[in-house]
Formats: C-alpha cells, sequence, structure tokens
C-alpha cells in the first residue's frame, strides 16, 4: 500500500523554482485577456459622472449609429439578471450584491449606467464615449471624518450576521479607569486600491443554455454558484476558467458588476464578449481596502502589565454593500489581558464597495494596536520587545483553548538577535550612520490558520506522468508549483513529469485563493487523491495477469519514488507502474481525495494562527526632508513551509508592500463630484524597486499538524500585517514625530 517519501528525498521543504514559471516569461501562459475566440466582441462600460442622484436620461442615438457597433445596453434592454444569495460557506459570496442596471439610481462615480458592444475595442470605448446621461445630483458623501452609523446591535455582512461587541472578557472601562498607566490614541488609515498587474477581466460565450467564462478571478467555484444564480442556470451549465491571475490581492476573490454584464451582452448578442476594466475603472467598481478609524485604549501597571484593553473601530462602506473589515479579529487573542472589549461601526459613504485586500481587517488592526503597544512601551521606558513578552498568553483568552502552535517568542528573539536590536539607542535622533539618522522599530503580526473543504483528483499515466487536478486557482503565489510538490513527494514522480490543472470548474471543487488557506486546504485532499491512485494501482498490480506481483496481495505492496515493490523486498526490486499500466493496456489510473473545511468550526479544540514580527531600520535625512526604509528582517511563525523559495517571496513582497503601506498609498476621493482623485498609477503611488529595503526573511519551520498532516499554514497574508507599525515607531525614533494617520507624509514630519 502507499507509504511517504523519506524526508531525504523529498521535494517538500526544498527551494522549488516554479512550475509554471517557463509558461510565464516565454509569453505562453494564457491570462483572461488573452483568449481569442471567433466572432469575439468588445464591451467597454458606461461609467457614471456622478457620484449620488439618479439617471434622467440617456440618450445613444448617436452611438448606436456608428459603424461597427453591435449594441448599447442599459435598463431597458440587457434582459433579467436575477439577484443572487449567499450559501454556506464561501458560496454565493459577492460585495456588491445589486445587478448591473437594476435601478437609475447612482450611488457611486463610476457606476455602470450603460454598455457599449462592438466589433473592436476601439469603437466599443468610441460608442461608449457618445453615449449622453443627464443626471438629477446630489452632493455625495465622501466625508473621511468617521462617525459610525446608527446601526444595530447585530449588523449584516458578506458573510452572515455579525455582533458590533465583537469580543469581550472582565471589565474593561472600569480597568482601564484604576490603570495606573493609561494610553488612549486614534490611529487611521485610508481608503487604498487593489492595483495587480492584471486588470480585471471578462470573456463570456453563450452555447445553448451554457455559459462559459473566463475570468480573472480568485474564487472559480465561487463564481459559478453567484453566475448561475444571476441567469437562473443550473450550477453545471455555468463552467469558468481561469488559467492564469496576474495577481489580484483580494480584488478578484468575489464577482465584481462588469462580470455580469459582459455574460447578458453575449446572450443578448449570441456572440462571445470580452470586457477588460481600465486602470481607472478598478479604482471604482471593483473594490478597495475601506478607510479606518480606530480608538485604541491601554491600561496598564508601571511594570508593563496590561489591565485593560479597548478597541473600537469605524469603517466606510458603500450605500449598498456589507463589507465588513474586520479590525479586531486579532485584538482578544495576541496578547494576555483580563479586561477586554472590542467594538466596531460603519460608516455609509458615496464610493464603490469594499473588499477584502492582502490581510483584510488584521492590517490595519493590528497596525492600530501594535502602534499602541509601541507607544505604550515608550510611556513606560520598556524596550518593546520585552513588552511584548511580558504579555504573552499562555492560552486564546478569548476562546479560553489553548494554541495548536504559537511561537512568537521565538520570532521576537530571532527577529531581535538578526536585527542586532541590543545595539538599540531609545532617545529620539540619537542613532547616526553616514550622515544619516537611523530610525529602528519593531512590531508583531498574527494571520489566522485554517482550512476550506476540497477536493482533488491525481492520476497516474503510462508514460510515467502525473496530473493533478484542482478547482482551486494560482493567483500568482505559487499554487502550481505546491500541488506538484506534494504529488511528487506521495508518489515519487519527478516535478517535471506532474502537468498541474488549475481554474477550472470543470475539476474536482477547490478553494478560493483568500485567507492563506489556498495551500492549507489542498494538502490533505491531494494527498488522499494520491493515496487513493495508488491503492487502485496496488490493487491493479495484483490482478492483472503477467503482473510481477499477480499472486500477492495489494497489502504485501509499497510504492516509492515511481515504483511499486514488494514491501519485504524493497525499492530496489521495484516495478515502475507505468510498466505495469502499460501491462493492464490501461492510459491512466485515477484517485480521488477530501478534506473537510475547519474554517467555520464554532466549537474548536484549539486556537489556530499564524504569526511573527518585523524589526526595521529607516533613515532620515532633515536637510532635504529624505526617508526611507533602509532595512527590515522578518521572522514568520506559520508551521512547515513546503517551498521556503516561494515562501520568502510572499513575505518579501508583503514587506514590499507594507512600505507602500505606510508610506505613499491611499485614494482620495473629490467632495464635490466623489471621484477617485488619483486614479491612475501616475498619482497612486505605490512602491517600487528603489523603495525596496535590504530584506531578511526567516522561518521557524514548526509543524502545526492540527491544520493538515504536513503541518503547514498559508503565509501569504502575515508579512503585510504589522509592518506600517514597525514602521512607524522607526520614524518616530528618527524624528521625534508620532504619525497616526497613515501614510506617513513630509508634511507630518516637517510640521
Amino acid at each position: 500500500m502507499p507509504t511517504q517519501e523519506t524526508p531525504a528525498t523529498s521535494p517538500i521543504g526544498r527551494d522549488t523554482p516554479r512550475v509554471d514559471g517557463p509558461q510565464k516569461v516565454t509569453g505562453t501562459a494564457r491570462y483572461t485577456a488573452d483568449i481569442h475566440l471567433p466572432g469575439l466582441l468588445y464591451a467597454v462600460p458606461v461609467e457614471a459622472t456622478i457620484a449620488n442622484g439618479r439617471v434622467v436620461k440617456l440618450d445613444t442615438d448617436v452611438a448606436e449609429k456608428m459603424p461597427g457597433v453591435r449594441a448599447i445596453f442599459h435598463r431597458q434592454n440587457i434582459g433579467k439578471i436575477y439577484r443572487s444569495v449567499a450559501g454556506p460557506g464561501f458560496d454565493g459570496i459577492c460585495e456588491e450584491r445589486r445587478p448591473p442596471f437594476e435601478d437609475d439610481i447612482v450611488r457611486y462615480y463610476g457606476q455602470y449606467v450603460a454598455l457599449a458592444v462592438a466589433d473592436t475595442f476601439e469603437t466599443a470605448k468610441a460608442a461608449a464615449d457618445q453615449v449622453r446621461v443627464t443626471y438629477a445630483k446630489d452632493t455625495p458623501n465622501v466625508d473621511t471624518d468617521l462617525k459610525a452609523d446608527d446601526d444595530p446591535d447585530v449588523v449584516a455582512t458578506t458573510f452572515g450576521p455579525q455582533e458590533r461587541l465583537q469580543s469581550h472578557r472582565g471589565n474593561a472601562e472600569a480597568a482601564f479607569a484604576t490603570a495606573p498607566v493609561k494610553l488612549d490614541q486614534t490611529y487611521v488609515t485610508p481608503a487604498e486600491t487593489h492595483n495587480p498587474l492584471e486588470p480585471h477581466a471578462t470573456t463570456a460565450i453563450w452555447q445553448g443554455s451554457t455559459l462559459t467564462l473566463y475570468e480573472s478571478s480568485q474564487g472559480v467555484v465561487n463564481l459559478q454558484s453567484v453566475l448561475a444564480q444571476m441567469f437562473g442556470l443550473p450550477r453545471e451549465n455555468v463552467r469558468v476558467i481561469s488559467k492564469f491571475i496576474g495577481s489580484g490581492f483580494g480584488s478578484k476573490l468575489w464577482p465584481w458588476t462588469q462580470c455580469p454584464l459582459a455574460a447578458a451582452a453575449a446572450r443578448q448578442l449570441g456572440r462571445p464578449v470580452k470586457l477588460v476594466l481600465s486602470r481607472k475603472m478598478t479604482f471604482q467598481a471593483a473594490g478597495h481596502r475601506p478607510r479606518t478609524q480606530q480608538r485604541v485604549r491601554l491600561g496598564a501597571t508601571p511594570e508593563g502589565q496590561l489591565v485593560s484593553l479597548q478597541h473600537d473601530y469605524i469603517y466606510t462602506r458603500s450605500m449598498l454593500d456589507s463589507h465588513h473589515e474586520e479590525c479586531g479579529e486579532a485584538t482578544p487573542s495576541q496578547y494576555s489581558v483580563p479586561n477586554l472589549r472590542v467594538t466596531f461601526g460603519r460608516a455609509q459613504r458615496n464610493i464603490g464597495a469594499g473588499a477584502d485586500m492582502r490581510g483584510p481587517g488584521r492590517v490595519p488592526g493590528l497596525y492600530a494596536t501594535e502602534s499602541a503597544m509601541n507607544e505604550l512601551a515608550d510611556q513606560l521606558k520598556i524596550d518593546p520587545v520585552k513588552l511584548r513578552v511580558l504579555n504573552e498568553p499562555k492560552i486564546d483568552e478569548s476562546k479560553g483553548i489553548p494554541f495548536s502552535s504559537r511561537h512568537l517568542l521565538e520570532c521576537f528573539l530571532l527577529g531581535a538577535e538578526k536585527f542586532g536590536w541590543s545595539k538599540r539607542r531609545a532617545e529620539i535622533g540619537s542613532m547616526k550612520q553616514n550622515g544619516l539618522t537611523l530610525g529602528w522599530g519593531m512590531a508583531g503580526c498574527s494571520w489566522i490558520a485554517s482550512r476550506l473543504p476540497a477536493e482533488a483528483s491525481v492520476q497516474l499515466r503510462d508514460d510515467g506522468s502525473a496530473r493533478v487536478a484542482c478547482a482551486t486557482q494560482d493567483i500568482g503565489t505559487g499554487t502550481h508549483t505546491i500541488l506538484a510538490q506534494l504529488v511528487s513527494q506521495r508518489t515519487g514522480v519527478p516535478l517535471e513529469k506532474i502537468e498541474v490543472a488549475l481554474g477550472d470548474t470543470t475539476a474536482p471543487p477547490g478553494p478560493i485563493s483568500g485567507g492563506s488557506m489556498a495551500t492549507a486546504s489542498v494538502v490533505p485532499a491531494v494527498l488522499a487523491a494520491a493515496d487513493s491512485a495508488m491503492t487502485s494501482l496496488c490493487t491493479l498490480a495484483t490482478t492483472t495477469p503477467g503482473s510481477p506481483f499477480e499472486k500477492c496481495k495489494p497489502d504485501e505492496l509499497s510504492i516509492e519514488a515511481g515504483l511499486v515493490f514488494l514491501k519485504a523486498d524493497g525499492p530496489a526490486k521495484g516495478v515502475p507502474f507505468a510498466d505495469l499500466l502499460r501491462r493492464a493496456n490501461l492510459r491512466l489510473i485515477t484517485g480521488s481525495g477530501k478534506a473537510e473545511g475547519s474554517f467555520s468550526n464554532s466549537k474548536p479544540k484549539f486556537s489556530t494562527n499564524s504569526y511573527g514580527c518585523h524589526f526595521v531600520e529607516v533613515t532620515w535625512q532633515p536637510e532635504i526632508a529624505r526617508l526611507r526604509v533602509s532595512r527590515v528582517v522578518t521572522v514568520i511563525d506559520a508551521g512547515r513551509i513546503l517551498n521556503p523559495l516561494a515562501g520568502r517571496n510572499q513575505i518579501e513582497g508583503s514587506v514590499v508592500m507594507g512600505i507602500g503601506m505606510a508610506l505613499f498609498e491611499h485614494t482620495s476621493y473629490d467632495r464635490q463630484t466623489g471621484a477617485p482623485i488619483n486614479s491612475n498609477l501616475a498619482d497612486y503611488i505605490v512602491t517600487v524597486n528603489a523603495d525596496a529595503p535590504s530584506m531578511e526573511v526567516h522561518f521557524l519551520d514548526f509543524p502545526d499538524k492540527e491544520i493538515n498532516e504536513l503541518g503547514a499554514r498559508g503565509i501569504g497574508e502575515i508579512g503585510l500585517t504589522g509592518i506600517a507599525a514597525a514602521i512607524t515607531a522607526a520614524v518616530h525614533h528618527a524624528t521625534g514625530i508620532r504619525v497616526r494617520e497613515l501614510p506617513v507624509r513630509i508634511e507630518h514630519l516637517l510640521a
């Protein structure tokens, strides 16, 4: 029967280059916008130029008469598009539930009010520009000062009902009032917009009552569910294909309105339709990280022991969506404190729907709470590492259960050692190097660790190759490579002989690529599928006439390095499985695997999270007001690291993105029109190569067997949590300026 590979020969835990890398660098990888079908038409939306009001009149005469224009769709002629509803788990999820063109009300700038379809993209764009829209306009509300709306105690969110009193224990208010040391500060993070390299794109084609969507999606199975509902189809009549995705950062997790528009236009015209969003459109109608305003109150003893923690936050949402930015997710369990309260409020604005953005909730949340911990350390004149060590919890105090695996203290100690933290001088501006003032800061980080339901199939073929299939997707994080490593580890088939089939709903259902849960979710499913295929192979080996194992029992056999052998003889006398398949006149043998999820478990036995820390150095040149992040050391405790090469790449990318969060990124809205002002990559500043510092990434590599048998947890998002707080602490250490509203601006430092 199947056995695991020995650690000495296993591809798990080794630096492994991307198996899909050659396709990407040679241009043979086909993204959604690369799909060309016979008779393809092009669609361009007409965007509202107001943020609050209603459409009074659409004048489409000129546009409809232009050569090459096939149709101008709007509310009266788009055809029926139904609303969808969420199901259990991550099924049927979308942030903007209202179907496009459902009414004439405009709730945010850039909302689609019509759709031009033509033979070429250029013609469609010209036609969209010729559509004249008359509005009844009201003043939009894009105010940045947040006051919570008068919501009930329990509110509806994208993922179900949520109590606004998110977590509490003890009496946080009373403990704060009597605490010897108090900190009470408010921290603000701006709206940030996802800017993946590949814009959102949809290509839709109907064949009778069957709809096929080529889509840039982080969740093909969920998208299938939503579109089936929107067009009144059986789920099996919708196929979603996302072979390659140029990243998404969460903006491609859930469907946006361009997707049903392309499908509706293709249905009406009987031709395939492609719709690719411009960069400007992605700022308006494809999600963003909401603005947050977070009040953190800490009470402590003079020695640094926390006695009270209150975290009250408000975030923006659109007039329609129910996105929940869960800034308090990490707060109840990050540190030990007997009295705690976490609450949230929401503030509606005339902006597009909020959405998950890399590290949703915890990224802005940990910026606030870790910044508060750094301020408290300064107030107490205690080293910020020591303060965190003093308040390390023994269990998850919010749930009263043990941690499955928590090595945050080891992260702090290793990070401090690698960074040289013992050389830090606490006085503001006291550290100099090469004529520059140095600032050092640090912060802790964490992220959820869980699994979603997943299925997979594994084929063993008569040419010695293998194929693994799962309807998850690779958004550029290395999922193709991880699945190949898993199959190679279990079967012994070399990586170069393994085909990985992802991003197609015809495969066994797989998880979303979100929440850093895809890898942890597919591990047990893929390994079970490989075991199933090998079990069938052992049975085949004992039942095929002429097989060298014809007179053996299946449980007397084992498989290793692609060889089938008697356990008593060992692999030296093994037979390649390809020989056995050819002898049986079989092209392939298939195994299926299935794994349940743990994400929605209401009564877990263990608290499962990943942990880590960042140590940051900035350089400050006051003569020219030049601030740079010069060095970062990050240590991550995320279970067993399946591919350290891809893992380091993920954390480095998070750190670079965190520098953007701390120093550059913010989406600004015009108070008069409600339009995102900096809706392009010239004015929306992101971190580039010149801004990237020297980076060290270290993994502790403690397997967490509560997550899966390999002990692997996700790492895509943890690297972004906490980094902004470490940077602003370093800025304060260098300049003496405490910045509590991101991003850090030159104006702050010159004040």
